[in-house]
């Protein structure tokens, strides 16, 4: 038990040996009743008293050993290891070399899981941009994180019936030619993941790279502003026939 405290097989011995008998102990009786060798035992003996856990006393020139009591010794292991539990608390985490791999992911329910694990793991903010059934599907941890003043922010593909704050709602024109299924996800503004659909498989990748997560970010806000020009503009806009056509081949 001692050794898990970070005391030596050796000194786990000694400790036995002095606690099983009640009496003090010199040095040629410890070797006897613990089995650590003679050149050893002194070494052991003195690395026990400076950790408080053997007392000394020198009567008639002899050296004599005793242990600290159980009860003592149990409530001294205990407070030591509350002080290191403290101590290591305090101790500032080295900075980490940025991970800027791009990893790539496949499998819709393999994406759909992972999507939902960062969901789960943020802890300041949320983007997410797709398509209304995609989005439902996590709406009970959205709301959850809003409600613990975590930022959501949202833009659906279709409509959602949620108690979200800020949800901005595209309804597809049925001309679009362009608009492909596709799942924005930013955490934190730290890590992204972006999904689509290749070859009527989806596909997606994960990178916490600043470039891409600063890419993905403004090109989920592009898709905000595109939206509420739309709605606001949009009959006006498609009277144009050069603006409709272009409006029809984004992606957003």
């Amino acid at each position: 038990m001692l050794q898990q405290f970070g005391f030596t097989q050796y000194e786990s011995q000694v400790y036995e040996a002095l606690i099983t008998i009640d009496e003090a102990l010199d040095a040629t009786a410890i070797v006897k009743r613990s089995g650590v060798p003679r050149s050893k035992v002194y070494d052991v003996l003195r690395r026990m008293s400076e950790k408080g856990m053997v007392l000394e006393s020198t009567t008639e020139k002899k050296r004599l050993y005793a242990p600290l009591p159980l009860e003592s010794a149990i409530k001294k292991l205990q407070r030591d290891f509350n002080e290191n539990i403290t101590q290591l608390k305090t101790i500032q985490s080295r900075e980490k070399k940025a991970d800027d791999r791009v990893w790539t992911l496949k499998e819709e329910q393999s994406i759909h899981s992972l999507v939902s694990e960062l969901l789960h793991l943020s802890s300041s903010s949320i983007i997410f941009s797709g398509w209304s059934d995609d989005i439902e599907q996590h709406l009970s941890i959205l709301e959850e994180k809003e409600a613990e003043g975590i930022s959501v922010e949202i833009h659906t593909i279709g409509k959602i019936h949620s108690n979200l704050k800020n949800v901005t709602t595209l309804i597809p024109d049925t001309d679009h030619q362009k608009l492909e299924r596709s799942r924005i996800v930013v955490i934190d503004h730290h890590e992204i993941l972006f999904a689509g659909i290749e070859e009527s498989n989806w596909q997606a990748i994960h990178t916490k790279s600043k470039p891409l997560v600063t890419f993905f970010t403004e090109f989920f806000y592009h898709d905000i502003a595109l939206t509420e020009i739309t709605r606001k503009f949009g009959s006006t806009m498609m009277e144009d026939p050069h603006i409709r056509d272009v409006l029809l081949k984004l992606r957003y």
